[in-house]
């Protein structure tokens, strides 16, 4: 069998599998219709979502093969698989789209940030760049190994999520994260009370708790329904791939390339990798940029921009 063939074998089964581009909803009308169509028997327990246009609904959870996972299962992971994500660099523009999705699924309000942005400078020669940063999901995660009740930890998929019904905000695990990617909810993150109601996930974070810790979460409950984390697709100039190691492919919405030789090709590597962290995100060096770094300034306030050309180190 040739490679062309090979290749195209693997991405058709990659899209079948799921990844595929979709939209921010926690729960799509044609979900729902799958759902309260189900002609299984009930099991008695209940959970509450919400759909697509904003309404708190409750089935059958025997009836919901689709709904993030709760208690145990969650814990687990998605079977046989890897996520991964591939950032970048040169794509990058600061946009803030890809945090601006992120809030709107996780209904987190605009002070609670779980991507951060960072201007960088690899020296005083070399130009500037941005750099967004979520959480690294780290395959010897610290975080992890210090919680004392168990909230924080790591699944099969490579996934690191927090229990916020077992989270007890003693924030050890904030001070072990060495790439402060995690943020304490002292607001409560759910100010517009959409998900008031739902049924707790760690999948989707949803509804959040004050005095708990918050993080990006790779969002595996919109892996569940076949969909792309909303960063991915809320970004207007493909920063983000994002898929399965095991399947080795990865794609940003609009390209579906292999895992292995993006990250060969293009000298990826691992932020801060020498801790012995081993991240699950890898990033593509700023090579060949598409915007000058000063397109990132355009929404900014001047307190702002004088914050990030002091991080940057720059002068002018």
């Amino acid at each position: 069998m040739s490679r062309k063939k090979i290749e195209r074998q693997s991405r058709r089964k990659f899209l079948k599998l799921g990844l595929t581009v979709g939209s921010g909803a926690v729960l799509g009308g044609s979900v729902l219709a799958a759902i309260t169509n189900s002609s299984e028997t009930e099991s008695g327990e209940k959970v509450k979502m919400l759909t697509s246009d904003g309404k708190l609904v409750e089935v059958d959870k025997s009836h919901c093969h689709s709904c993030p996972a709760t208690g145990q299962e969650a814990r687990q992971g998605l079977p046989n698989k890897k996520m991964v994500m591939v950032i970048d660099l040169s794509r990058c523009r600061n946009a803030r789209k890809c945090l601006e999705g992120c809030q709107k699924m996780h209904n987190l309000p605009p002070h609670i940030e779980w991507i951060k942005f960072f201007l960088l400078r690899d020296s005083d020669d070399t130009s500037p760049y941005w750099f967004p940063k979520p959480c690294l999901m780290c395959n010897n995660p610290p975080c992890v190994k210090v919680c004392p009740v168990g909230a924080t930890f790591k699944r099969s998929d490579g996934i690191v999520l927090i229990d916020n019904d077992r989270c007890i905000g003693c924030k050890f695990c904030m001070a072990a994260c060495p790439y402060s990617s995690r943020v304490f909810n002292w607001y409560d993150p759910n100010e517009l009370r959409k998900s008031k109601g739902m049924t707790y996930s760690p999948e989707t974070s949803q509804p959040g708790k004050v005095g708990t810790v918050g993080k990006c979460d790779f969002c595996p409950d919109m892996v569940r329904l076949g969909k792309l984390p909303s960063c991915v697709t809320s970004c207007p100039n493909g920063v983000f791939y994002y898929g399965d190691k095991n399947e080795d492919v990865v794609t940003n919405g609009t390209e579906t390339v292999r895992f292995s030789e993006l990250i060969q090709q293009r000298s990826a590597y691992r932020f801060m990798e020498d801790l012995g962290t081993e991240p699950g995100v890898y990033y593509l060096p700023s090579v060949n940029r598409l915007f000058d770094y000063k397109v990132g300034f355009e929404d900014l306030t001047p307190e702002e921009i004088k914050l990030y050309k002091k991080e940057a180190h720059l002068t002018d």
